[in-house]
């Protein structure tokens, strides 16, 4: 028999587990996982289905080649059939020679369901829309806990496994579709390394966090009874009922959003006061990560699978999943770890004596659920203002790039060149930094008022008639920045236009096979699907895509200048951040979350490895990004935290 050098598989699995919340490693992690169907073509050949179910096993040359790195192994959200194989099995599968049908959709601005991929292709193998129903049937337990056997339903099964055999179909037709737009071999390497951090996952303080759970439950409970009677109502968390009862009580109020009671609180007084304090308590969600930790924690205590390979189709930046790290709450306390200490007592009596409000510093001990493994500590490291960086090298921002070279706080650097004044942070004419902070932030992309008011600007104390004077303010201090929005638009009208490509300093626009394409200077491209030029709503040219908008529907997007440079901007910070993943990994250092851009890294409690060591590692520039002023800073702890 010849040897095999690629196979394509889709499994049907069985697990009490609810897949969509606990993730996949606890789902395959559960003693009653099983494998009921494995579908397979060995290159893409025709496909083979293996009943386990019924008893048939996977023939020995394919589980060979499943452990062999030499052997591409290519499914739709690979991670999914990897991790199963690997319960099955009873050995992790290492994810070298892996590869991931999703993630190559990705990398084109295509959708990351095989189902609306093969839709927008338009493949003549279409995802059968009977899986579902089997899927439900099959494949969960029933009302009553038991699974459905194949002689349950003999008809069905057999359906089931023509459902699983097309889906090898429809996924080996996607690779065909895009063979001529492959992944570059350093992404793939990423993916690998991804995959690995993914799999080592991280660990849980499940201590703590069953009995933050538990502490917040008893909180709202007091809280709860305490409205009731202060304000007689049967439901005091309900919206209507306390709006009705405080409008009777000599406070109108529109809504009960949290804005609408933050200013009503401005004014109110006695009982009417306690009322919106104990609203802003009970509506405070303040354990939903808790929960969402406990729920993807496998029988290591540890949590896998949190961060999705280009989950961000657009740049290629990670996304979170299951807890979505990504957007975690931020610490303030001075006394954290006294805090956590109580918490994970579950001294709920201490915690509200010492503490103003529970659900607050609850939300704000999240990240300390994340921990090390015995005897390790944690190293974080992060880069400095990356984005503001990346833009100022990009549009060539001398000024901006002279402020980070020369080690000055951005923010007071903005607002100086903004004001025309010495701006110090704790010193001359301090009270503009805020103003350069917020301009900074909002401003970038081509944002102004509207982006101001977004980013807080009301809020932190500045006024409507000053929001328009910061952008004309923060234009006028950033010219090349400015230039550099109009001459991406340009760049990009001209080559959907014209066919022809166009070259923009380290960027390159191209129109190809129905793809507007920008390349990156590290050679990774951004893609565009079916690019034009339309009318924007103010009457003038826009450029227009196809991609998912609302509720993940397929359809025509506008883009502009201002937006496609943040996309560029974005994906530079990406390719820097994953370049320095992969270096970090080589160098033998563990990493077992990454938030944005910064490392998380599981090191042993004596290696002498200091954060100094670990951000030299991640200021290392490409070739490709010579003269970008990067820098980094880091720290270590006992358990994650915002340093």
């Amino acid at each position: 028999m010849d040897k095999i050098t690629s196979i394509g598989c889709d499994l049907e699995t069985f697990s009490p587990i609810n897949l969509a919340k606990a993730g996949v490693y606890k789902y395959a992690d559960d003693p009653d996982f099983r494998i009921l169907l494995f579908s397979y073509a060995v290159d893409d050949g025709k496909v083979q289905t293996v009943d386990l179910a019924s008893g048939e096993q996977i023939p020995a040359d394919v589980l060979a080649a499943l452990d062999d790195p030499q052997v591409v192994k290519w499914a739709f959200n690979t991670s999914f059939e990897r991790t199963c194989l690997s319960a099955y099995l009873g050995r992790r599968l290492d994810p070298a020679g892996w590869r991931c049908s999703m993630v190559w959709a990705a990398t084109l601005g295509l959708p990351l369901s095989l189902k609306d991929v093969g839709a927008v292709l338009n493949l003549d193998a279409q995802k059968m829309s009977e899986g579902k129903d089997l899927i439900k049937y099959f494949c969960v337990p029933d009302k009553d806990g038991h699974q459905h056997q194949p002689s349950d339903d003999p008809a069905g099964w057999a359906l089931f496994k023509t459902y699983n055999a097309r889906d090898v179909e429809v996924e080996t037709a996607i690779r065909h579709k895009l063979a001529h737009f492959p992944v570059p071999e350093y992404v793939w390497e990423q993916y690998e390394v991804d995959q690995r951090i993914n799999d080592r996952g991280i660990r849980i303080d499940t201590t703590l966090a069953a009995n933050a759970i538990h502490i917040d439950e008893a909180h709202r409970a007091q809280a709860f009874a305490r409205a009731q009677e202060l304000t007689g109502l049967e439901n005091p968390a309900s919206p209507l009922q306390l709006q009705e009862w405080l409008n009777q009580h000599g406070c109108p109020i529109e809504s009960m959003a949290k804005e609408a009671v933050d200013e009503a609180l401005a004014s109110a007084t006695g009982d009417v006061r306690q009322a919106l304090e104990l609203r802003q308590e009970l509506s405070r969600s303040s354990v939903a990560k808790y929960r969402k930790m406990m729920d993807a924690t496998c029988t290591d205590q540890r949590a896998h699978g949190l961060l999705q390979f280009y989950g961000a189709n657009r740049t290629g930046r990670w996304a979170g999943r299951l807890v979505q790290v990504q957007n975690l709450p931020r610490n303030y306390l001075p006394d954290l770890a006294q805090a956590r200490a109580l918490v994970r007592d579950g001294n709920c009596e201490a915690l509200e004596m010492l503490y103003p409000s529970v659900p607050d510093t609850l939300s704000q001990l999240i990240r300390t659920a994340f921990i090390p493994s015995d005897n390790c500590r944690f190293i974080v490291a992060d880069y400095s203002a990356i984005e503001a960086r990346v833009l100022a090298w990009m549009a060539g921002e001398t000024s901006t790039l002279a402020a980070f070279e020369n080690g000055e706080d951005l923010y007071c650097a903005t607002a100086s060149a903004m004001f025309g004044v010495p701006v110090e942070k704790h010193g001359a004419n301090s009270e503009l930094r805020q103003k350069g902070k917020i301009a900074v932030l909002a401003c970038g992309y081509n944002g102004s008022v509207g982006a101001l008011k977004a980013m807080g600007a009301l809020k932190m104390g500045l006024t409507e008639d000053e929001l328009e004077p910061i952008v004309d303010a923060w234009r006028a201090a950033n010219p090349h920045i400015v230039q550099f929005w109009h001459e991406v638009d340009k760049a990009a009208t001209k080559a959907i236009s014209t066919g022809r490509s166009v070259t923009l300093g380290d960027l390159s626009f191209e129109k190809k096979s129905g793809m507007l394409f920008i390349t990156l200077p590290s050679g990774r491209r951004l893609a565009y699907v079916q690019p034009g030029i339309g009318v924007n709503r103010f009457g003038g040219t826009s450029i227009t895509y196809w991609g998912q908008g609302v509720a993940r529907k397929w359809q025509k997007l506008e883009t502009y200048g201002g937006k496609l440079v943040e996309n560029i901007v974005q994906a530079i910070a990406r390719d820097l951040l994953a370049e320095a993943i992969t270096r970090i990994e080589k160098a033998g250092y563990q990493i077992v979350m990454h938030i944005h851009d910064e490392v998380v890294i599981d090191e042993p409690a004596d290696s002498g490895t200091t954060a100094a060591d670990i951000c030299a590692l991640m200021t290392q520039l490409p070739e490709w990004a010579a003269g970008l002023p990067i820098d980094a800073a880091g720290y270590e702890c006992s358990f994650y935290q915002k340093d």
